[in-house]
């Protein structure tokens, strides 16, 4: 799967698990960590895990091994890396703290609904 359609299919699943504020940015020509970034964030410890752990399961249905997960115990900030893409997965405090949209602010942004509706460029 190329790292725009795993993207799409992975705000997908943070949108089933009630995810919140889910932005996407094309990490392409601003860094060579990945690809894209997914961010979003959750209300709670137990729902920014439900989002870590909906992610590896909806993935791994279509076969889609995820490199690696860090954070999931304290769930504060769960970094779950699918190769060219890494989602970053926040508490709703966390978020604003680290504030990787302000960071990363090269990148082009765009909303859930602009990813999913395959209007991002």
């Amino acid at each position: 799967m190329e790292s725009k359609e795993m993207v799409q299919r992975v705000a997908e699943i943070c949108d089933d698990k009630r995810a919140e504020n889910i932005i996407v940015m094309d990490m392409q020509g601003v860094s060579l960590v990945a690809d894209y970034f997914l961010i979003c964030d959750g209300s709670n410890e137990r729902q920014v895990q439900a989002i870590a752990r909906g992610i590896r399961e909806g993935l791994g249905e279509e076969d889609i091994e995820v490199k690696r997960i860090e954070g999931f115990d304290q769930a504060r900030w769960i970094l779950v890396d699918l190769n060219g893409v890494v989602c970053h997965i926040f508490h709703k405090e966390e978020r604003s703290y680290y504030n990787l949209e302000r960071l990363w602010g090269d990148a082009p942004t765009y909303t859930y609904q602009e990813v999913t509706s395959g209007r991002e460029q």
